[in-house]
């Protein structure tokens, strides 16, 4: 790839990151200091993510570092985010995905430290979540961490870790920030039905296979 292209793609991705990770404080879905939103150039070894300790609702490009798949810092003068080893190995075990959104969805984290499973109860999270994995608690920013969700992220485009917060991951920024969204949008539907009736209608299998075919999900 022509370098000065490449460098061109770089610098929108990261003015991107910036820009969702605004919109994700503007929801609630990150706090001021919470949550990480990593994105590289398709194919590339290296990838763009959000730095620590600083305010997530007025991110600049500047303030983003890079980092290579072992989570060495390349370019970039302020510490990456702590959940680095997540996005590094989710990277390596998925070419497909050059995009990793990190939130902490208060309503979805709550079904699931109730031991209340995502369901599909809209053709919404039919199309985009398709199965929502729980990966067990163990400490943020810890290689224990990331190692369950290596052993969870194989097939899926949701994860819920557990005591936490949820990942989404995308072939770029906008599948991925959209795989975070719907998650709460669902999460919080099916809140409100459970209040009202202890038995959800879900979409029916049989049109399950249909949305499947119809999408290629």
């Amino acid at each position: 790839m022509n370098e000065s292209l490449s460098e061109n793609l770089e610098e929108e991705l990261k003015e991107e990151i910036c820009k969702i990770m605004k919109r994700l404080f503007d929801r609630g879905l990150v706090s001021a200091l919470g949550g990480n939103v990593s994105a590289r150039v398709p194919g590339a070894n290296k990838f763009w993510i959000t730095p620590s300790g600083v305010f997530k609702g007025e991110l600049e490009s500047d303030d983003l570092i890079k980092v290579n798949l072992d989570g060495k810092v390349m370019e970039g003068v302020m510490r990456p985010s702590v959940e680095t080893p997540i996005h590094a190995m989710i990277y390596r075990k998925r070419a497909d995905v050059n995009a990793v959104v990190h939130c902490h969805n208060p309503v979805t984290t709550g079904l699931a430290l109730a031991g209340i499973p995502i369901q599909p109860i809209t053709a919404g999270s039919a199309v985009v979540l398709r199965k929502v994995e729980i990966v067990p608690w163990a400490l943020p920013g810890t290689d224990t961490l990331a190692d369950l969700v290596g052993k969870h992220i194989d097939g899926a485009r949701a994860l819920i870790l557990m005591n936490h917060g949820v990942i989404g991951v995308g072939y770029n920024l906008l599948e991925a920030e959209t795989i975070v969204e719907t998650l709460e949008e669902v999460a919080i539907t099916q809140f409100i039905a459970n209040l009202f009736k202890k038995e959800i209608p879900l979409i029916p299998e049989e049109d399950m296979e249909l949305i499947k075919r119809l999408y290629k999900v």
